[in-house]
């Protein structure tokens, strides 16, 4: 749950999204993979220092960005002490979920109970059904998603401690008595699952699996209404499902947005005249027509104003801010500099308490 005071509104949460890009390209900061893990690491130290809430990663395949989280947010953890870490999302269309629960229980473990799991059904993907090079494809008379709700559903159960699997009668080391489950376990990492949801509908199914919801700038639908008001029509239809399923915990909801205050040269350099993303989009994405949200570019004064009005982001208590991380560990502190001091505080964001 958010941290409140007496008489103040729930502290607001804000954390980086990186989507861990590489390339051997001019200008870039992560010309390697070894590049692009080792300075979201780096960053990671950083933006706790910074009081940063969270650093969070995105996950491709076939993609010459972040893949493979487990071992990226276990580094993390043991590099920090309070900063959540996270995904978002992992596909799960392409998980062996019990090898992944027994990978998230122990970087879970590594990090003290820091690990935010953001799954979901995955976006587009860089190859067609490339899920099923990874060894899986949907049961006749199932689609994609159903696969993915399916390992889905695996992954929740084991996570929570069930006891499924026939003991070996001469097991190389004693068993406890009955089935058995996965190894090692994390109290509390159940609680801490998301779905990356893009619809009402995903919404509603996210609150009845007693997960937390996360909302990135993508959603695929469109009612004509601006982006941030359909994406906080989307969390009240989440957290109205929440209580009607008798959950007895608060949920967390984010949501995710690029930010990028213009206080130097640089900045406008890198990102000035980008007038054309500063309006919602609309168009057709896997053959459903979507809104993509807009992207908050310009004076910090301005960026402020306009978040607060934001009507998603101020219904969600975490926001994650996209970084262009070619751009290289001190550029991207630098534009979390300038967020936290000029931008985030008026959405009620303050600095993480020591030792939270």
């Amino acid at each position: 749950m958010a941290d409140t005071t007496a008489g103040a509104s729930p502290r607001k949460r804000i954390g980086f999204l990186s989507f861990g890009h590489f390339q051997a390209a001019a200008g870039s900061h992560t010309r390697t993979a070894a590049d692009a893990l080792l300075q979201t690491i780096e960053l990671a130290v950083a933006a706790e220092e910074l009081g940063v809430d969270g650093a969070y990663v995105r996950v491709h395949h076939f993609a010459r960005q972040l893949s493979s989280p487990f071992p990226l947010l276990a580094a993390i953890g043991a590099r920090t002490s309070r900063i959540e870490i996270g995904t978002g999302v992992i596909d799960m269309r392409y998980e062996n979920p019990l090898y992944m629960a027994e990978s998230a229980a122990a970087a879970d473990l590594i990090a003290g109970g820091r690990l935010q799991l953001g799954i979901s059904r995955g976006s587009p993907e860089q190859v067609i059904e490339g899920y099923r090079y990874f060894g899986y494809q949907p049961a006749e008379g199932q689609s994609d998603a159903d696969m993915a709700r399916q390992h889905t559903d695996v992954l929740l159960r084991a996570v929570e401690g069930a006891r499924f699997a026939e003991p070996n009668p001469r097991p190389m080391f004693p068993n406890p008595p009955g089935p058995l489950g996965i190894e090692p376990q994390s109290p509390g990492l159940r609680d801490r699952l998301w779905w990356g949801s893009g619809t009402r509908a995903t919404a509603r199914w996210t609150a009845e699996q007693g997960m937390n919801l996360m909302s990135s700038t993508l959603l695929t639908e469109d009612t004509g209404v601006p982006f941030d008001e359909l994406q906080a029509e989307q969390i009240e239809v989440f957290r109205q499902a929440w209580r009607e399923a008798g959950w007895q915990r608060e949920p967390r909801v984010s949501v995710s947005r690029s930010v990028i205050p213009l206080t130097t040269d640089l900045d406008r350099a890198y990102f000035g005249g980008r007038e054309d993303e500063r309006h919602d989009q609309v168009g057709i994405l896997d053959g459903v027509r979507a809104r993509f949200g807009k992207s908050y570019t310009g004076e910090p004064d301005v960026l402020a104003e306009e978040l607060a009005q934001d009507a998603a982001v101020q219904a969600a208590d975490t926001v994650l801010l996209t970084v262009p991380n070619q751009l290289g560990v001190d550029y991207n502190l630098h534009l979390l500099e300038s967020i936290a001091a000029h931008v985030a505080p008026a959405i009620g964001w303050s600095p993480a308490p020591e030792g939270r």
